[in-house]
């Protein structure tokens, strides 16, 4: 594991001390949950944007083979 300084306002960090205390653990393993928990989110989400965007890009089958076989007035009977 790698050490890194933060720097924080006191009043975060006091919170911070009790909220780590309630939960039984330091304020270090209380914020590297929350870092890990915001990197998975951050790469679920790109992960899930890139499949969507790939799906997109192929298109739907719409059961036509790529052939319109009607006009707009055949469509609306006119």
């Amino acid at each position: 594991m790698t050490n890194i300084t933060l720097s924080l306002p006191e009043e975060i960090l006091r919170e911070a001390k009790v909220v780590a205390a309630r939960r039984g653990t330091s304020v270090s393993a209380l914020l590297a949950g929350a870092l890990s928990e915001l990197v998975e989110r951050e790469s679920g989400y790109a992960a899930a944007r890139e499949r969507s965007l790939a799906a997109f890009g192929r298109g739907r089958d719409l059961g036509t083979g790529g052939e319109v076989g009607w006009d707009r007035d055949e469509l609306h009977d006119r």
